[in-house]
């Protein structure tokens, strides 16, 4: 019977004062911690930052410089992804303040307050979508402009505008499509709302809101998606048709949002907001 042979076992990592240093496996980083947290420091202090930026901002001149794609994996591994930002129509100082300041004044208002409130608004819609559009068609396409407005009661009239909306048009709106229905629905304690469009704040038609008695609501500085209409009447009839179609519930829910609304304001210190 043969014998099993014992031998002695040495270990690879050699203990040094009773401690094993054990070489890690792979390629060592060419970052150090304290690299990494100015990294991460450089890319929230300026979220549009690229690599690039963030790789000039942490270079100091005794170190190697740490690749882009090195900056990128360490930022991945901190949960801070790269995203093409949205686009959002760019907001003044003076602008934001004003918006705060306005969220502030209204954030406490309810239904009693908001009671009697006229809203209003005027857009352009294209009859054809620009996917639909060719270049080579010398006629065809155009929009369609028109004017609408709505209480806490009642839905208001859609009016189609013809050519150039300026003020004296405006006024005539305010004067024959407007006036009449509010007389007929909110009486004469109705408060109009209108937006800071130059039309809107001539003194042409402030003379009017003065001569009318007509409070104005203080205003600081969604579309109905696409469908193809052949023509200019056309296009009216799908708009008119949609805005007959809204319910009070609609115009409801938007007027209990507003407190909603005007805290979203407050927090983004006077930014857009998600509505």
């Amino acid at each position: 019977m043969r014998r099993p042979k014992f031998g002695v076992q040495t270990s690879k990592y050699p203990a040094v004062d009773g401690v094993v240093h054990r070489q890690s496996p792979g390629r060592p980083r060419t970052t150090s911690r304290a690299l990494d947290r100015n990294i991460l420091r450089a890319c929230r202090e300026d979220p549009r930052r690229t690599s690039t930026d963030i790789q000039v901002s942490v270079t100091s001149p005794n170190k190697p410089v740490p690749l882009r794609r090195t900056i990128r994996r360490r930022l991945q591994v901190a949960g801070l992804h790269g995203r093409r930002p949205v686009k959002k129509q760019l907001v003044s100082l003076k602008n934001r303040k004003a918006r705060v300041e306005w969220a502030k004044q209204h954030l406490s208002w309810g239904p009693r307050e908001w009671a009697n409130h006229i809203w209003s608004d005027e857009l352009k819609f294209k009859i054809y979508a620009p996917q639909y559009q060719c270049p080579t068609v010398k006629h065809g396409g155009g929009s369609v402009m028109v004017w609408g407005c709505f209480s806490d009661t009642s839905m208001g009239l859609l009016k189609i505008i013809f050519g150039t909306m300026d003020r004296y048009v405006y006024e005539d709106i305010l004067e024959n499509t407007m006036r009449p229905w509010a007389r007929a629905n909110l009486g004469r304690s109705g408060v109009f709302q209108q937006d800071n469009d130059p039309k809107h704040t001539s003194g042409h038609v402030t003379n009017w809101f003065r001569r009318r008695r007509m409070d104005l609501l203080g205003w600081p500085k969604r579309r109905l998606k696409g469908v193809r209409a052949s023509n200019a009447n056309q296009k009216f009839a799908q708009l008119e048709a949609a805005w007959k179609s809204i319910s009070m519930t609609v115009v409801q829910t938007i007027l209990d949002s507003i407190p909603r609304r005007c805290q979203a304001v407050i927090d983004a210190k006077g930014y857009p907001t998600k509505y």
